[in-house]
């Protein structure tokens, strides 16, 4: 059987006739139901720009404070990094690195990776470490729970203020402008579009050599 206009399924490797969609077209497998295929308008482009929307709002977000609270005429302040540093100091080692990996590594190289892809696919520029990086933003995709950290600040905050009024600083607005980058940028991303477009400029790489 000829298998070139064939492909397999990720998730139960069931072997399916390769399908062409149309733009908001969703292609499943016809066993466990797994999402193929679901193109996008301009995949590549949108991606880019959220990438270095979302690496501007990081930093922002990790190094401006977020909530603050007077108690009894102190005044403290929040960043992302102070809920680690507390999990550390209280002796929850593994939850405390847990944390880190889950809010700030992995989200960065995340946003590191997607930059780095959608950018040489806008400009067509080639480069042998595409497919690596590729395999690993897709890796990351299961770690990267900022949600989850936004929900554990709720709480805090609303706990907070049943002891002093809280103030909400431009770390919090921006790591929520961060989450929705994020968000967007996950589900916008045409995954079989990325590794048609690297695959296209691997051949005209070996090609021009």
């Amino acid at each position: 059987m000829d298998t070139t206009n064939y492909e397999a399924c990720p998730e139960c490797d069931l072997l399916l006739k390769s399908a062409q969609p149309k733009i908001g077209e969703n292609v499943h497998c016809s066993r466990c139901g797994l999402l193929l295929s679901r193109p996008r308008k301009k995949s590549v482009e949108r991606t880019f720009a959220l990438s270095i929307a979302g690496f501007i709002l990081f930093f922002p977000a990790n190094f401006l404070p977020m909530v603050g609270i007077t108690v009894l005429g102190n005044a403290n302040t929040g960043l992302l990094m102070s809920g680690v540093i507390t999990l550390y100091n209280d002796g929850m080692v593994a939850v405390a690195i847990v944390v880190f990996l889950a809010s700030i590594l992995f989200p960065l190289v995340h946003l590191s990776l997607s930059l780095l892809i959608s950018g040489h696919l806008y400009f067509n520029y080639s480069n042998r470490y595409l497919v690596g990086w590729m395999r690993w933003m897709h890796r990351l995709d299961e770690w990267v729970m900022l949600e989850v950290y936004m929900l554990g600040i709720i709480v805090a905050c609303v706990k907070l203020m049943a002891l002093s009024p809280v103030k909400f600083g431009w770390g919090l607005y921006a790591f929520i402008a961060l989450i929705i980058i994020t968000t967007l940028l996950t589900s916008g991303l045409d995954s079989k579009l990325f590794w048609e477009r690297i695959e296209h400029l691997s051949k005209e790489n070996n090609y021009a050599r």
